[in-house]
């Protein structure tokens, strides 16, 4: 039903309308508002302000990841060539600004170096899974603060990972299969056959199919082109039968006919890097870049950042609801956790205090036993002391006697000498006196 309001009314100029099967009403403008400009509003500010995009390249070293890189962005970016002498897998990461037209692009490649190359491979997933939860853990904590800045923050969680595999033309290796099974649930893995002009398009077909059958048996989940958007449902659609891409990477431009084109040239003939009859590279860049590099990062943030941050919470004692299934309020979690927290601390403050005064017990008893210990030591030295100095004094009184009676020994001899000169000098005079009577008679 449609009905005309009367002159002169607030009405004016409306016009009210009620849709069969529905219970709202809904009322159409007779003349433009503006409001249709907004989605243009969203566009300049987004284009203002500028996008951000982080890929991950993980791969062993040698399977052309930096180059792959350089051919999808038609650049040449700075770094240096990895050896295989690493002794772990580090993480390099490399922020560039790009610009195509007037929309500006702050691109990070964060690349694994070393990945693949050690003997026991068995931890080489760690480093990356660990970097991955680190960015997660920077932006949450940016989420948390007080004062938030996340229109001027740098995101650099991961938008997608392309996943390099080795165009051995048989099966996937263990490493693998293990390093995906453990980033699945934390980015968007793009599988891609690196290299792929090394197998012949037979074995690659094959090739294809059998990764496939083993991410499906090993349950890892790759990420699926959206089908859900009708302008890009069907050509999704067609492009998830062709995962894994299988690409070439080259900076080298050749002359094909009246064209310069990225190839690379063998004895045999020229690889076209953007002729699809060769190699997945286009197809790879118009999903990766073009369709669908909006719903990378909007997965990203929806679905691993948010399977993070629930966990993270979780681990901290924060639910939606309570064991009645009856909604939580942050502030009486806040509360609970906080006085759990502070009769934990009681707890652990108590058990230290119990803890300290057992130590200064257990170390008074160690002194009392020392210092016994130390007195019985010096009850002995004095005893010591005490039997040497009784035994010392022994021997003074014994020398002491010895030296009395050698003194006594020699006193009697002086005076038996001194008697026995005396004795001798008279009988000399007498000797000498009867000499002389002779001599007068």
């Amino acid at each position: 039903m449609e009905a005309e309001a009367n002159s002169g009314s607030p009405e004016d100029s409306w016009a009210f309308i009620q849709r069969p099967g529905e219970g709202c009403r809904t009322v159409p403008l007779a003349g433009h508002v503006g409001f249709d400009s907004l989605p243009d509003q969203l566009v300049n500010k987004s284009v203002s302000q500028g996008f951000c995009f982080n890929i991950l390249c993980v791969g062993e070293t040698g399977l052309g990841k930096s180059t792959l890189m350089d051919t999808l962005f038609n650049t040449k970016f700075e770094g240096e060539p990895a050896t295989h002498t690493q002794p772990g897998v580090q993480l390099r990461s490399s922020t560039y600004d790009l610009q195509e037209s007037n929309v500006g692009l702050k691109l990070t490649i964060v690349s694994t170096v070393g990945f693949g190359d050690q003997i026991n491979k068995e931890d080489s997933y760690k480093p990356i899974v660990e970097f991955i939860d680190a960015q997660f853990e920077a932006y949450l904590q940016e989420e948390l603060k007080i004062r938030r800045v996340l229109h001027t923050y740098h995101d650099s969680r991961i938008h997608a990972c392309l996943y390099f595999i080795a165009p051995t033309g048989h099966s996937l290796k263990s490493l693998d299969l293990v390093t995906m099974k453990k980033l699945d649930s934390k980015v968007n893995i793009i599988p891609i056959i690196a290299k792929s002009d090394a197998i012949s398009k037979s074995e690659l077909t094959k090739f294809k199919i059998k990764i496939t059958s083993e991410l499906v048996s090993n349950g890892v989940q790759i990420y699926q082109f959206p089908t859900d958007d009708e302008s890009v449902a069907e050509i999704n659609g067609t492009m998830n039968a062709h995962l894994p891409f299988a690409v070439i990477g080259s900076t080298e431009e050749l002359k094909i006919g009246n064209k310069m084109m990225k190839a690379r040239q063998y004895p045999w003939g020229t690889v076209q890097v953007e002729n699809e009859a060769h190699c997945d590279f286009v197809k790879l860049r118009e999903m990766l870049i073009r369709v669908n590099m909006e719903d990378l990062r909007e997965q990203t943030h929806s679905r691993h950042y948010e399977l993070y941050r629930r966990c993270k919470l979780e681990e901290m004692g924060f639910k939606d609801t309570d064991p009645d299934s009856k909604p939580f309020s942050l502030q009486e979690t806040y509360e609970a956790k906080r006085n759990e927290f502070l009769g934990e601390l009681q707890k652990k403050e108590e058990e230290m205090r119990q803890m300290f005064v057992q130590r200064v017990k257990e170390k008074e008893a160690e002194l009392k036993e020392a210092e016994k210990e130390l007195h019985e030591k010096f009850d002995r030295l004095k005893k010591l002391h005490q039997d040497e100095k009784k035994k010392l004094e022994d021997k003074k009184k014994s020398l002491d006697d010895e030296v009395n009676a050698f003194k006594q020994r020699k006193t009697a001899a002086e005076l038996l000498q001194s008697q026995g000169s005396q004795a001798g000098g008279s009988q000399t005079l007498k000797r000498d006196k009867e000499k002389k009577n002779l001599g007068f008679l």
